[in-house]
């Protein structure tokens, strides 16, 4: 499982354990592999789990052989990427524009909607494509958070191929006047970020190199946002082969109250094999306790593997 994928992401809707599942496989592939847990939600609890403050730089886990951990804070991300980019940004906003330097500067100072999404994205993939880590596992915010994270790369592609024809008529107009055009900073922005967009792209639509992995639970609502998440990562093109279900009954949950959510589960059990086919369906048990620490991620991942 997960044998050449380096980039895995964990997604699902909220409470139904994605945090648990991603530092558990990261425990569990830290064993072999290098291997660096990244959350991407803004609440993040990756701390919780692993029981060890992580925060906004890397950190080695402790009792483990090769984990580490980053809680990524996408609005400081996007402020350094604003900050090393602002002269370009200004430079494609004047030429494109007839907005004044005040106005560019307030505009640049209003975060643009997304655009901390992808720097986030953009950060998880820059991981991915350096030699420092082999195994790269994202734990995501609830479900339209992460669907909105992965169709990033589209909706910055459309924003560079406005503003590339933007910057096109205004290159029309300096040839006319003074003959001859020289790309500058905003050229090379653009070019630059066209890039990027299409490494993302590549790299999310690789399935031997990026896996998403969906967690759900047995009820109505938890199965029914699955059905919608998996239908559009397969749309985006994601590899999505596995499916997780949390919270699952067994022989030892004895009693009337269990044997009655025993009785509804087996109900959900087979509309997941009928709505999830050409998945592998993957069990995880209901654990008395709430599952924090390496020892019990441990027993988490044994159910995973």
């Amino acid at each position: 499982m997960f044998e050449t994928q380096k980039l895995i992401f964990v997604g699902g809707k909220g409470g139904v354990g994605k945090t648990t599942v991603a530092c558990s496989l990261g425990v569990h592939l830290s064993d072999r592999f290098k291997t660096l847990v990244i959350s991407t939600d803004p609440a993040h609890s990756v701390s919780d789990s692993l029981q060890q403050p992580i925060g906004e730089q890397v950190k080695k886990v402790n009792h483990t052989a090769n984990l580490f951990a980053l809680e990524i804070n996408a609005e400081k991300i996007y402020h350094e990427f604003l900050v090393a980019n602002r002269q370009k940004l200004k430079r494609i906003m004047d030429t494109a524009t007839n907005l004044d330097d005040e106005d560019i500067d307030m505009m640049l100072e209003t975060t643009i909607p997304g655009l901390d999404e992808v720097i986030g994205l953009k950060t998880v993939t820059d991981y991915a494509s350096q030699r420092d880590y082999d195994k790269i596992i994202v734990d995501t915010a609830p479900t339209g958070h992460a669907l909105r994270l992965l169709s990033m790369p589209h909706l910055l592609d459309d924003w560079i191929k406005v503003m590339a024809k933007l910057r096109w008529k205004y290159r029309e107009v300096v040839t006319t006047f003074k003959g001859i055009y020289e790309p500058d900073m905003g050229d090379d922005f653009l070019v630059e970020m066209k890039k990027t967009v299409k490494r993302i792209e590549s790299l999310l639509k690789d399935a031997t190199a990026c896996e998403f992995l969906p967690v759900s639970i047995l009820t109505d609502m938890a199965l029914a946002e699955t059905e919608r998440l998996t239908k559009t990562l397969q749309d985006y093109g994601v590899s999505t082969r596995y499916l997780i279900v949390n919270q699952v009954l067994t022989d030892i949950h004895d009693g009337a109250f269990f044997h009655k959510r025993k009785q509804e589960q087996a109900i959900f059990k087979a509309r997941v094999k009928q709505a999830f086919p050409t998945f592998r369906v993957i069990e995880i048990p209901l654990y008395a306790e709430e599952v924090k620490g390496i020892e019990a991620l441990r027993k988490v991942a044994e159910a995973l593997m």
